[in-house]
Order: structure tokens, then C-alpha cells, then sequence
């Protein structure tokens, strides 16, 4: 026989969100109340995973990832930390055999209303209720779900109401600091059943959903004759699930719900991402701080001990930085927190009064080590871990296995490597990130290093981030492996990109990725786009990831053949058609073609091939001597003849004095100048030809073309090194004007040989015979 229905009503425990007070406290009451099932705020879409929370290798902080099967951007986490109310509630539940399920509106309902709209790409779980506002994250586009905005802060209304600052301190002085949770929450549901009572009627359906959903939970739980039933709810909810009345009306309000495949999996989160700073609207100020609390009174210390511990960990953290914190300092802090604490009159020293007092007596007033303190100990660099029986997706467990190969584990803290890759394990870590990126899961950045030590050093700074997860889910579509996902995304990116430097910086990629699945599909896609192109802008900047790839391409142990091919091609496309892509450019056209000018010369001369660079110089030289060429241009060409000495200093400085003849007006004489000089004033302080002709130009101005000029002159003048300036500054001043040649001071022979003796002998020459032959260097 079925079981009779249960009349018995459930017992309401109205929490807020990742708090270690509230957590104790409905530890305490479920153990007193001993329920019969455990029905928890979550996604029912989750209720098989339950079961992984009290895995031996399960280590929060975790997050259940729900997402669209279809479109796993569309995705939605519930973070838990270990002092995470609803996290204790299950484990108290697991532990004892009694039976749980999560209760919220599923998420197969929720994220089904968005297929088909245009949503942000993924979106936090609702977090408390009781304290939720919409938030958006900085870091990985993170939007919550949030509660509506007439309510978004009933605890500030308490808070403000008890004479406290915000709602965070007196959460944490009224509950988390409480050492007995009797009454408690009979208390909060009285608080929220006025504050929801004054507050205006909510216009959101979405919340009126959720609510009628978990109300319909409870009722099923008593349909199947669970007695005493425990509910683990938002703080603000909870008035809204003690009254059960009205099953019709919730039924209506429920009837016809989109529906949605969804997946669900537990993944790695930080505590950093339960922070307020990330945007997490249900986030906490100081998670590290509240694990520290939780774990204090676990391992049964003394409330006046917590704050002692935590000093001490602030000591040890300031002395692995070399800032000298000793015993006597510790007990002196642990002395000012309590005085402060005591007048404020507070049974306890707090976050605050620890901060004042660490602040005060270890960093002596300085700011930046309690900064320091606030990101390592205060929010906390933990990262959890899930077990390896999660069910995960293909490209999870790939990754998770080269994780483990590489010896190269996802850390909350970055970490930087300095990848060599003439070493095959650094090499293999060099192809996982490059792969990892072009997936677009940014894993590891990489760096650019001063002082590099060769061509095969790479500088990586890895750091996981939680949302990297979604990505990598969301990667899935193209294959079940890094590598293989990887070669199908490089094709399919290759039929996609329309022009030529899309299709370089891919085949970059790709190489660097080592994807050879991949190579000779997008080597016919760039010799098939590259013989159609006509745009020699575009050639240009085809040609330095080309470049690139054959410079280091020996170094990475890559077939680069075909690359080399399609270069050549380029290059001769480019020197024929340069001349005529630099005729009639006005001043923004001008300056896109001194960049691609620039870096296609960067890359010739990396390559150093002769052919190459004799057919570029020959393109320069008729650009230089182009009429109607943009000053900028024209300059720039000029220069890069003179430091590949296809072009001598005198003829240079001729053609600087015909661009800055009195016939040419000031402005395109100023743009030649900066074409030539730009970022090289050393040219000016060593060439005297060259100085002369530009102080005789700028002495030729009258006042308004001086004016005329002074924006372009000053934009070239910036570019040179602070010491360059300097000396040309003296040099106009004529502090240090150097003399000619012909007007040098004779060597003065007398002069010099007086010296000469005392130099013998500090050389260990004898006295005759040094001054003989000092004598002899002087005649000399």
C-alpha cells in the first residue's frame, strides 16, 4: 500500500547563503529536529549528483553546473562553499540516510524560455534571496539571477535599522558569530514575514514560479508520507513556503512551461568567485575569512581562540613576504582587536577589528599589505575539486587526463612557467595552451619576457578560472579530445574567415597548436584567398604571421614547407603593388600604412633571406622617390633604406633637405621629418648633416607655419628616449655644441709627456726606457 499522506507542516530554516554561523546553527537543528527528508533550494535537474557531495575526493569550493544540451553558453551555476548552509544540510543528510532533493524551479524549465532569445551567455544561479541584486561580473560574463529590485537588500533594512553599516556586518554579528542557534530561525522567518509584508507586491512571474514550485515539492514530499520534513530555503522565501494554501492556483501559475534538455555536472569553483568582487550578487565579503570561522569551531576551538588563529595566519603570510611580524606582535593584536571589540561593544573581535589591528600593528599604517592580506586570506585563493566519477563531458575528462600527463594542475592563484620547448614534456605543454586558446578557453596567457633567453622559451602565466568550464563544454561540439576539437574548429574557422590576415593569424595558431589535421587544409584555403586578393593592405598583414611561423617554426619541430611557398608568393605581390598602395593616402591611411610597413620590414628581417629583402629595398626606394606620397610614408620609407644601407647618410640628408625646402609646406616637410625620425633621435645627435638641415628648416618657419607644424613635431620629439632629448635640447642650446674638425685644438705633445713617467711606472716600466718609449707614442 501507498503511504498515508503526512499533515504534518514542514519546518521552515530560512538562511542566507555561504554563512559558517547559519550553517552551525542548522546543523544544531537538524540534528535536534532529526527530519525525515531534506529539501533544499536547487535544481531538481541535479538530484543525481547528490549523492558525489560526499565523495572522499569531493572538495569545495564546487558549483553544479547546469546547461542546455544544445547550447551549453546558456548555462547556470549554484556555487557551495564548505560553510555553505545548503552544503551542510545535504551532508547532514548523506551522513544519516535520510533522503534529499533539491526543490527549486528546474532548470530545464528556466533556461527553456531562453531558447531561441538572445540572452547573455551564461548566468548565475539565484543565489539569497535575501539579499540578491542584479550584478554583472567583470570576469567571464558572468549575470545572476536575481531577486527584484524593490527588495533587493532586506538585511541593509535590518542592518540599518540595528545602527549597523550595511547588511554584511550585522549578518555577521547577529548569526555568524552566534555560538547558540536556539530560536534563530524562528526569528528570521518573523523578520522576513514583516519585511515581505511592507514590501510592495512583486511584479516578477519568474519568482512567483519558483515559489509555487517549491511550495508543490513540499506537498509531494507529504503525499508520499514523510512526517518531518526539513526545508532549506532563502531567507526571503521562506515565509512563502510555511503557508501550503493555495495547490490550485500554484498548479495554474505552473501549467505549460517551456521545457528544455538539460545537463548537469559539478565543477571546480574558487572562493574568489563567491566574493562580492566578482559580481556573484548572493556573494560574501571575506570567504576565506568565514572557512576560517567555520573551521575553528568544527575543530571545537574557543571563540576567543578564532581570532588568535587568524592573526597568527596573517603573521605567517607577512613573513613569507619579508615583512618581520614576531610572536609579541600577534599577542598585541589579539590584545587591540578585543579592546576594540569591547568598545563597540561587541562579544567578539570581528573581521573588522582584526583588519584594524593587523593594519595597525604589523603593516604600521601601510595599505599595501593589507591588500595582500585581503586577496589571499580574507577572500582566499582555494579552488575545490570534484571526483573523477562526475559524469563530465568528453572534453572534460581529455583535458582533466593531459592535466595529469603534463603535470600541469588548474590552481586558483596563477602561476608562472617558462616553457622550454626543446624539452618534449614543456613542448606538450606548449600544444595544450596554444589548443586550449583557439578553443577560446584562455587557460594560460602568454607573456612577453625582457632578457629572453632564445627562441625556445615560451612565458606562460596559467591561472584556471571557473567559467572556463562552460567553454570547454561549450568546445565539445567540435570533437571528444583537445587535439581533435581543435583541427575541426582551425577547418571550420578557415572556411569562415574572409581575408588573408584571418587566415595567417589561423595557420599561426595552428602551427603553434601542432594540429597538422588542420595545416594542409588551411595552406589551400590561403593559396586560394591570397590569389584572389588585389588588396595589398591586406597582403601586408597576411605576411608576418607567415613570417613568424618559418622563424620559429625549426624550433618547434614543424613542417613549415608549404608556409614557405605561399610567402614567397606574398612578398612579390607586395613590392610590386606597395608603390601604388601608397599614392594619395591622407593622414589615417597613412598611418595604417606606416604600421604595415613596419612590421612587414620586422619580419623580412627576421627571415633574413636575401632574395626577399632585395626585391622590399627596391619597393622602398620607389616609394621614396614617389611624388604625391604621404610625407609619413615616403620618410618611413627612406629610413628603412638607411639602416639596411641600400642608402648612405649624405644621401639621405639630401633627401631630407629637398622634403624640407621652402616649396614643400610645413605640414607634409613635418610628416617626411617624422617618417625618418620617428623613435630614432640618436640619428639627429650623431648626423651632423642631418641636424643642420633641420635647424635650418625649423629657423625658416615663420610663426604661424611653425604653429602649423608644432603638433606632428611634438608627436615625433615624444618618441625619443628621454636621455636623446636631453642631449638635443643641449645641443640646440648650444651647451655642448660639438666643434668641427677643422677648428680642433692641437694636440698638446708637452702636456702629455709630463704624465708619461708616472704611467711607466705604474705600468712596470723602467724609468728610461718608459719615457723613451712614452716619448716615442707621444711624437707619435
Amino acid at each position: 500500500m501507498p503511504p498515508a499522506p503526512s499533515s504534518q507542516p514542514p519546518v521552515i530554516f530560512g538562511i542566507r547563503h555561504h554563512g559558517p554561523g547559519s550553517a552551525r546553527s542548522l546543523r544544531a537543528a537538524l540534528e535536534q529536529l532529526r527530519p525525515e527528508i531534506v529539501l533544499v533550494e536547487g535544481p531538481p535537474d541535479a538530484d543525481a549528483l547528490i549523492p558525489l557531495l560526499a565523495h572522499r575526493d569531493m572538495r569545495p569550493p564546487v558549483a553544479l553546473l547546469v546547461y542546455l544540451a544544445e547550447q551549453p553558453r546558456q548555462a547556470v551555476y549554484y556555487p557551495f562553499a564548505l560553510f555553505s548552509p545548503e552544503w551542510q544540510a545535504l551532508h547532514f543528510a548523506l551522513a544519516n540516510g535520510i533522503p534529499a532533493r533539491f526543490m527549486d524551479l528546474p532548470q530545464a524549465h528556466q533556461l527553456g524560455q531562453t531558447l531561441g532569445a538572445e540572452l547573455p551567455g551564461l548566468k548565475q544561479a539565484p543565489g539569497d534571496a535575501a539579499a540578491e541584486a542584479p550584478a554583472e561580473s567583470d570576469a567571464g560574463n558572468i549575470q545572476e539571477n536575481s531577486e527584484p529590485t524593490p527588495r533587493a537588500d532586506p538585511l541593509g533594512w535590518l542592518a540599518a535599522a540595528a545602527g549597523y553599516s550595511d547588511g554584511e556586518r550585522w549578518w555577521e554579528h547577529m548569526v555568524e558569530h552566534r555560538r547558540d542557534g536556539a530560536g534563530l530561525f524562528a526569528a528570521i522567518l518573523e523578520a522576513m514575514s514583516a519585511l515581505r509584508a511592507a514590501s510592495p507586491p512583486d511584479p516578477s512571474p519568474a519568482e512567483a514560479r519558483r515559489e509555487a514550485w517549491m511550495r508543490q515539492t513540499i506537498r509531494a514530499a507529504q503525499r508520499e508520507g514523510f512526517g518531518r520534513i526539513a526545508v532549506v530555503c532563502g531567507a526571503w522565501h521562506a515565509p512563502a513556503l510555511a503557508d501550503l494554501a493555495g495547490a490550485k492556483a500554484d498548479a495554474a501559475l505552473l501549467r505549460g512551461l517551456p521545457k528544455a534538455k538539460v545537463q548537469a555536472t559539478w565543477a571546480p569553483w574558487t572562493h574568489g568567485r563567491l566574493a562580492y568582487g566578482s559580481g556573484y550578487g548572493a556573494g560574501i565579503e571575506s570567504p576565506g575569512w568565514y572557512e576560517h570561522i567555520w573551521r575553528a569551531t568544527a575543530a571545537g576551538m574557543a571563540p576567543t581562540e578564532v581570532a588568535a588563529r587568524w592573526l597568527a595566519r596573517v603573521a605567517r603570510l607577512l613573513r613569507e613576504q619579508d615583512i618581520d611580524v614576531s610572536p609579541a606582535h600577534v599577542i598585541e593584536g589579539v590584545r587591540l582587536a578585543e579592546a576594540l571589540a569591547a568598545l563597540r561593544e561587541r562579544p567578539l573581535p570581528g573581521l573588522p577589528e582584526l583588519n584594524e589591528a593587523a593594519q595597525a600593528v604589523f603593516c604600521f599604517g601601510s595599505a599595501l599589505p593589507m591588500r595582500l592580506i585581503h586577496e589571499r586570506l580574507i577572500v582566499g585563493e582555494a579552488l575545490g575539486a570534484v571526483p573523477a566519477d562526475t559524469p563530465l563531458a568528453p572534453l572534460q575528462l581529455d583535458l582533466s587526463r593531459e592535466q595529469r600527463r603534463l603535470r600541469l594542475p588548474p590552481e586558483a592563484s596563477w602561476r608562472d612557467y617558462d616553457l622550454d620547448l626543446r624539452k618534449p614534456n614543456d613542448l606538450a605543454r606548449s600544444h595544450l595552451l596554444h589548443r586550449l586558446r583557439l578553443l577560446g578557453v584562455p587557460w594560460g596567457e602568454q607573456r612577453r619576457e625582457t632578457g629572453a633567453k632564445g627562441t625556445f622559451h615560451e612565458y606562460w602565466r596559467v591561472q584556471w578560472q571557473p567559467e572556463l568550464a562552460v567553454a570547454l563544454i561549450e568546445a565539445g561540439v567540435w570533437g571528444n579530445t583537445i587535439a581533435d576539437a581543435a583541427t575541426a574548429y582551425a577547418r571550420a574557422a578557415a572556411d569562415r574567415a574572409r581575408d588573408l590576415p584571418a587566415l595567417t593569424a589561423l595557420i599561426d595558431g595552428a602551427l603553434l597548436a601542432e594540429l597538422p589535421g588542420a595545416i594542409e587544409h588551411l595552406m589551400a584555403r590561403l593559396q586560394a584567398a591570397a590569389a584572389l586578393s588585389s588588396d595589398t593592405g591586406l597582403l601586408m598583414e597576411a605576411l608576418p604571421p607567415l613570417a613568424n611561423v618559418l622563424r620559429y617554426g625549426s624550433v618547434r619541430r614543424t613542417d613549415a614547407s608549404a608556409v614557405a611557398r605561399v610567402l614567397g608568393g606574398l612578398v612579390a605581390r607586395v613590392c610590386v603593388g606597395l608603390p601604388g598602395a601608397c599614392a594619395s593616402l591622407d593622414d589615417d591611411a597613412a598611418e595604417a600604412m606606416y604600421a604595415r610597413m613596419l612590421a612587414v620590414h620586422r619580419a623580412l628581417a627576421l627571415l633574413a633571406d636575401a632574395d626577399h629583402q632585395a626585391l622590399w629595398r627596391g619597393a622602398l626606394g620607389r616609394v621614396a622617390g614617389l611624388r604625391g606620397c604621404h610625407g609619413l610614408v615616403a620618410g618611413r620609407a627612406c629610413r628603412m633604406l638607411l639602416d639596411s644601407g641600400a642608402l648612405d647618410a649624405a644621401e639621405a640628408a639630401r633627401r631630407l633637405g629637398l622634403a624640407l625646402s621652402p616649396a614643400a609646406a610645413p605640414h607634409q616637410a613635418g610628416a617626411w621629418l617624422d617618417g625618418l625620425l620617428r623613435g630614432a633621435g640618436a640619428l639627429l645627435i650623431h648626423d651632423d648633416a642631418l641636424w643642420r638641415i633641420v635647424d635650418a628648416w625649423l629657423g625658416g618657419l615663420t610663426a604661424e607655419q611653425f604653429v602649423q607644424a608644432l603638433p606632428l613635431l611634438r608627436r615625433t620629439f615624444a618618441t625619443f628616449q628621454r636621455p636623446e632629448r636631453r642631449m638635443l635640447g643641449e645641443r640646440a642650446s648650444g651647451a655642448q655644441a660639438p666643434a668641427a674638425a677643422d677648428d680642433a685644438a692641437p694636440l698638446d705633445v708637452g702636456r702629455g709627456a709630463a704624465v708619461l713617467p708616472l704611467i711607466a711606472q705604474l705600468l712596470g716600466l723602467g724609468d728610461q726606457r718608459g719615457s723613451a718609449e712614452a716619448g716615442d707614442a707621444a711624437e707619435r
